[in-house]
């Protein structure tokens, strides 16, 4: 595909894989705001459009280049890939990253009144994701996988409501984090639950892109 600035962020995250590291980077939703345009994306972001264009060029330009493309694999290959690659990791992570904040917030919390709303906002997003992804693994993947993809668009637009609302928790988490950068004062648990924080926050938008800009419209349209 030929990439300008009227091509949403969803579409190129679907055809080059390797660019959602640029997305990453400068923090760009590709997987609840896959649908807006790059240079809507920069312009709210202050962010050089071309600069941007050229970033993702040379990114899917490396060697590296050869992910692959779950827009042209078998439906069951990529339900396969969501669960080992996201459900399984996503569910011992968040295990971890609460432990860790429960720890940081007890030792800590004293310093930084901001440790008790990451530790609740991250117990309620692990809760609401673990419900999330049940219902996935028990209605709509059988659903796909049996050949109803027609009959699929209620539970479809149910999952895209809970995305958006895992995407607002996100953005909330990383707000009350200041962008995952530690205090000086930080011990190396406190560093270690930013660093997950941001791993993880990457992992849901990869997660999410591959079901809202894949899976699910080919669900409904095959």
């Amino acid at each position: 595909m030929t990439i300008t600035e009227e091509t949403t962020v969803g579409a190129v995250a679907t055809e080059h894989p390797l660019a959602t590291r640029v997305f990453a980077r400068h923090g760009i939703d590709f997987c609840c705001g896959g649908g807006r345009p790059i240079r809507e994306i920069c312009e709210e972001n202050d962010i050089p459009i071309e600069g941007l264009l050229a970033e993702i060029e040379a990114e899917i330009s490396s060697e590296a280049a050869s992910e692959t493309r779950w827009d042209l694999e078998p439906m069951a290959d990529l339900i396969e890939h969501i669960l080992h690659t996201y459900h399984i990791p996503h569910r011992e992570e968040m295990a971890r990253i609460e432990a860790m904040a429960r720890k940081v917030h007890t030792v800590h919390g004293d310093k930084d009144p901001r440790l008790k709303q990451i530790l609740d906002t991250f117990a309620n997003l692990k809760v609401g994701l673990e419900q999330h992804m049940l219902k996935e693994e028990e209605v709509l993947f059988p659903m796909i996988l049996a050949g109803h993809g027609a009959m699929t668009t209620g539970p479809i637009s149910v999952m895209e409501v809970e995305h958006d609302d895992a995407g607002k928790v996100l953005r909330r988490l990383r707000e009350l984090a200041d962008d995952y950068v530690p205090p000086e004062y930080a011990c190396n648990t406190w560093r270690a639950l930013w660093a997950g924080l941001a791993d993880f926050e990457r992992a849901v938008h990869e997660h999410i892109h591959l079901e809202n800009n894949i899976l699910h419209p080919r669900a409904q349209n095959e």
